[in-house]
């Protein structure tokens, strides 16, 4: 009778449903708060005082100019991998720009990036970037020599980069996080041009960017002052798929105009934020970057990978660009004073927890199909990634075609590659699919990109 018992329960047990990951990651809630403000101020406050970090300046001073500051950050990402017993790769990489490729590179100019690699202990070539820019300018873009601190645009950005470092070396991950600081930006996007097609080169699994441009800031030329709010930008799709006729026509009679891979990144930013931080409210705005003006994101998403840009709500343009000056009674300049060093801990806090969350995850299915016309239930199947490290199972996802964002979603156990929404009709809906591990990390969510094949299920 035991024995009989012993096996019904073992029977009845494996007819039952897997049970779900967790909802939340504990750490992370530790992780969004632990960015210190100190630590902020004084990165900022070193990378303004280096004068002018404008990429046609001084490399050779110690004290003055881009040569110093990068140096600054690579010394500063190898006392980081001290603390952790050497878990960051440091490396420049450097791509030359000839004179005549851009009216704001009259001479051929090394654009050097610095980056600090933290490797994951399962998949090490998956890779998840935050980005900030170390170049600075003023009005003048070929003025290489007046001050330029670019306390804001980008110190702040840069610093949030180390701070993010410190924070997130104290624990281990499957994936691995890259750190970047990124030259050039203000002269054409050149570092994000020349380290896109270095990870193409070395065959980075390249997950997303992180781009932070402009973090510190939160009173602004509309006269608002708000330190509880920040915006994602995102383009719907890559460049590239416009001139892609089976992705238009796919698009056009199945949708997905808003639900490209950068889009699925921008998202995930958002429900991290939301999950893991308080007072601080994610605004996606669906456009590659502000009206008319760009970022360091777009290379990455013109090589074909995910990339977002992280940045304030409200910006100040007379703190922009802008010679240091005083006219009409309005201080113009990017300086110190004008950096709020909480609110840019905050945001710091946001790119730590997105960072750990997809590190910590499996990575995305490659591959999403879908079925259902004329049926009366829709149907999902998906490829599982190849990874090492451990899945749970999947999320299947749907929400309403207007929807902004994932409204409701189904667990599917690890082994099982398709799921049936019964009476759900295909038509009313869009769909996606996530991988995610036993802790809960879950991966941002994939847009079915074809049908499954006619005569299977």
């Amino acid at each position: 009778m035991r024995e009989f018992l012993c096996l019904l329960s073992f029977v009845l047990a494996a007819a039952l449903p897997a049970q779900a990951p967790p909802a939340a990651d504990p750490r992370l809630y530790d992780i969004a708060d632990a960015p210190s403000v100190d630590r902020l101020r004084e990165d900022i406050t070193r990378l303004a005082n280096f004068g002018t970090r404008h990429t046609l300046s001084d490399t050779t001073s110690n004290t003055r100019g881009i040569g110093a500051a990068r140096r600054w950050i690579y010394d500063e990402f190898q006392r980081i991998s001290q603390s952790c017993g050497g878990c960051l790769e440091v490396f420049y990489q450097r791509n030359l720009v000839l004179a005549g490729e851009t009216s704001r590179i009259p001479n051929p100019t090394w654009v050097v990036n610095v980056v600090a690699i933290q490797r994951g202990t399962q998949d090490p070539n998956r890779i998840i970037m935050m980005s900030g820019d170390i170049d600075s300018r003023i009005s003048d873009p070929l003025n290489s020599t007046d001050d330029s601190p670019g306390a804001n645009d980008n110190a702040s950005g840069m610093a949030g980069v180390l701070e993010a470092a410190r924070v997130l070396t104290k624990y281990q991950f499957p994936g691995s996080i890259a750190y970047v600081g990124l030259s050039g930006e203000e002269q054409g996007l050149y570092g994000g041009k020349g380290l896109a097609e270095y990870a193409k080169e070395k065959e980075w699994e390249l997950l997303g960017v992180l781009n932070n441009d402009m973090i510190g800031n939160i009173t602004g030329v509309d006269g608002i002052t708000d330190n509880q709010s920040f915006r994602i930008f995102s383009e719907p799709y890559y460049p590239d798929d416009v001139t892609d006729e089976r992705k238009n026509i796919y698009r056009r009679f199945f949708g997905g105009e808003v639900d490209g891979p950068s889009r699925q990144l921008a998202r995930y930013v958002h429900r991290q934020t939301v999950q893991y931080t308080t007072n601080l409210a994610p605004m996606l705005v669906y456009r590659l970057d502000r009206f008319g003006r760009g970022g360091h994101h777009r290379p990455f998403n013109d090589a074909g990978f995910p990339g977002i840009r992280i940045m304030e709500t409200h910006e100040n343009y007379t703190q922009q660009h802008q010679d240091l000056r005083t006219e009409d009674g309005i201080e113009y300049g990017d300086k110190l004073e004008h950096v709020n060093f909480p609110y840019a801990a905050k945001l710091t806090g946001v790119n730590a927890i997105t960072l750990a969350g997809l590190a910590a995850a499996p990575p995305p299915p490659p591959l999403v199909m879908i079925g259902g016309t004329v049926e009366p239930s829709a149907r999902l199947r998906w490829e599982a990634p190849t990874t090492q490290t451990e899945i749970a199972g999947y999320y299947v996802h749907y929400r309403l075609t207007t929807e902004p964002q994932w409204t409701h979603k189904r667990f599917v156990p690890a082994g099982k590659l398709d799921y049936t929404f019964t009476n759900l009709v295909v038509d009313n809906y869009f769909f996606g699919v996530s991988s995610v591990s036993p802790d809960g990390n879950e991966s941002y969510v994939v847009f079915p990109t074809t049908l499954i094949p006619r005569g299977t299920r």
